[in-house]
């Protein structure tokens, strides 16, 4: 019987608890430091494997990542799924497809490793669409979007929903306790428009 995939996490201690900042600008009190996860390939295809077997009968035909945290889990769905896997990149802090290309009509799927409120994917979206290719969705290890603040894109599978509180900075009562630092564990440089609170 497979493993839940918090389990997992787990074991590679990729599930934090804390005062953290999200690449959305919100705070939380725990993280998912999905890099972690990344350090055992044997791991990171169990988890995976989760979310291939929700996508089986969906007509894609390439899986994108966004560097760095949807790199190794677009790699390893592509490789589960038997589709083209390609990521996205920043250049002067611009989601841009640099190396690979997206041809005309081409099905995506977004893949991410945490999606918190969405917004993020959007740059990858847009990336997809400027090349004509058609975007699906977004696929991510775990899910933190709450049903008050929806992904503006759909999600089509995860291997773990977690109904984990985050908070606007104003609004952290992490924050107003005054205990705990705040902590920026993630990679990506925030933008005003990722500050939303969708």
């Amino acid at each position: 019987m497979a493993r839940e995939s918090i389990e997992v996490l787990k074991e590679c201690e990729a599930f934090l608890e804390g005062h953290f900042l999200l690449s959305s600008g919100r705070h939380s009190g725990a993280y998912c430091q999905m890099a972690y996860l990344q350090q055992y390939p044997d791991k990171c295809a169990e988890v995976m494997a989760h979310v291939a077997e929700k996508l089986k009968d969906t007509d894609v035909d390439v899986i994108v990542g966004p560097a760095m945290g949807g790199i190794v889990y677009a790699y390893e769905l592509g490789r589960q799924l038997g589709k083209r896997a390609i990521f996205t990149e920043r250049v002067d802090n611009v989601m841009t497809l640099k190396r690979f290309a997206i041809h005309p009509g081409e099905r995506c799927i977004i893949a991410e490793d945490v999606v918190t409120t969405g917004v993020s994917s959007l740059e990858t979206k847009r990336v997809i669409e400027e090349a004509s290719g058609i975007c699906l969705g977004i696929t991510c290890v775990v899910d933190r979007t709450r049903p008050e603040a929806p992904s503006p894109i759909p999600i089509l599978a995860s291997a773990l929903k977690l109904d984990l509180p985050n908070y606007a900075p104003e609004e952290c009562p992490i924050c107003k306790e005054g205990k705990l630092p705040l902590v920026h564990l993630g990679s990506r440089k925030m933008k005003e428009a990722a500050k939303q609170t969708l």
